[in-house]
């Protein structure tokens, strides 16, 4: 039988080859096919795991308060604006191309609401959806450019990057700065708003249990058709982990403020997003066409069609992180969406797993590389270093990334040749 390069193809038949342990050998089987696809060099988000154990070690060694309750609550908020973005990249590079201006279009979005809200005196819903429409549009422009002109991403959204921080600076206008009242339920979101305790306790419980249900019934859906899946006591035994894992971690924010509605909403934003990549057509069709996009054309998926969904999430949640950005600084400037907050946003998304070459990724990467990317901001301000050591790290650390899945993705190729 002839091979192929595709990296989808190489992940799908890896994939059905876990099943078959999974089904064939339990908890045993797990473990196997874990190893397995460590040596096809398919490695997950094990690197960005274990650099993030790494990192957390290093910092709390150099400053015992990083890992105390209060800095990790504060970290998880800080998080959350960026990380936002760094979901829509995740997006875009899925299908093998980039959005260079979600900060600019974060910033812009900011700058309405804050102009609608306080200047306008609109209700802060609907200065919220305003801003969101703005995403929305400039991700259906950029898709209809792309689409129609074949003008490459790169071009593309480096010219929106330009533009709409110009936009940006003539919607706030002479003022360049617009404050937001630390009384409004925005403001109130995204700093002082915290799940109670007990709640969060309910939420742990519902996520475990929601992950074991889902599994179950994706593993007999699989089996009455007549495929493997994974057995149960590997459903138990995951779902189990995550109710402690997630149990301690919310005790242990639980010791001081706990956790912020915001960080639950970013969760939330995740969550969905694995939802749709993994278990919908459409999210099929996004790998695919990051996989290999001649070849999903001829499988009959509407290429142009997933291009403009996935250019139009990304913009709507550069916006998203706008509204909230702003809300957390309770105020919208000229230096909104400037600065790092775009470069932040594309090495969340590489550090945590999603490949610069499209087809490989996940939404939980966004998750886990923001937290990398905040980690080393904290903690490097807790030790009172300049901020150049901060981009020098977060380079370093990038590179890093980019390097694990260049060597993985060449492994993969080879496994799948062989």
């Amino acid at each position: 039988m002839k091979t192929t390069d595709s990296p989808t193809v190489v992940t799908v038949a890896t994939d059905l080859q876990d099943e078959r342990l999974q089904a064939r050998d339990g908890l045993r089987g797990a473990v196997a096919a874990l190893l397995d696809r460590a040596r096809s060099g398919d490695l997950g988000m094990v690197p960005v795991a274990v650099g993030l154990v790494v990192i957390w070690t290093v910092l709390q060694i150099l400053n015992p308060v990083f890992l105390s309750s209060a800095n990790l609550v504060n970290l998880t908020m800080e998080s959350v604006p960026v990380g936002v973005m760094a979901l829509g990249i995740v997006c875009v590079l899925l299908v093998g191309q980039i959005d260079l201006s979600v900060g600019s279009v974060s910033g812009l979005s900011a700058a309405v609401l804050a102009v609608l809200f306080i200047g306008q005196d609109l209700p802060v819903w609907g200065a919220i959806l305003a801003a969101l429409l703005v995403g929305v549009v400039v991700g259906w422009l950029y898709s209809q450019i792309f689409n129609r002109f074949g003008v490459p991403s790169f071009v593309i959204t480096l010219a929106g990057l330009l533009g709409f921080l110009g936009m940006q600076l003539y919607v706030l206008g002479t003022k360049g700065s617009i404050n937001l009242p630390f009384d409004s339920g925005l403001v109130n979101f995204a700093q002082l708003a915290f799940v109670p305790p007990w709640l969060s306790y309910v939420f742990v419980v519902v996520a475990a249990g929601v992950l074991f249900v889902s599994g179950f019934l994706h593993a007999r859906e699989r089996r009455t058709a007549g495929l493997s899946a994974r057995s149960l006591p590997v459903l138990v035994t995951r779902s189990a982990a995550l109710l402690v894992g997630l149990g301690l971690v919310v005790w242990y924010l639980n010791q001081t403020r706990g956790v912020g509605w915001m960080f639950v909403l970013f969760v939330a934003l995740v969550l969905i997003m694995h939802y749709l990549l993994s278990r919908t057509k459409w999210g099929k069709a996004v790998y695919a066409v990051g996989g290999n996009t001649e070849a999903a054309r001829r499988a009959g998926i509407n290429v142009k069609a997933v291009y403009s969904s996935v250019f139009v999430l990304c913009s709507t949640f550069a916006a998203v992180g706008g509204v909230l950005a702003a809300a957390r600084l309770a105020a919208a400037n000229q230096s909104s969406g400037t600065g790092d907050v775009n470069l932040n946003a594309i090495a969340a998304a590489v550090i945590g797993g999603t490949s610069l070459f499209g087809g490989r990724g996940s939404a939980f990467g966004a998750l886990l590389g923001m937290i990398v990317i905040q980690s080393i901001s904290s903690g490097l301000t807790l030790l009172n270093l300049d901020s150049s050591i901060r981009f020098a790290v977060t380079g370093a650390v990038l590179l890093l990334a980019v390097i694990v899945d260049s060597v993985s993705r060449r492994s993969r190729t080879s496994h799948g040749r062989a």
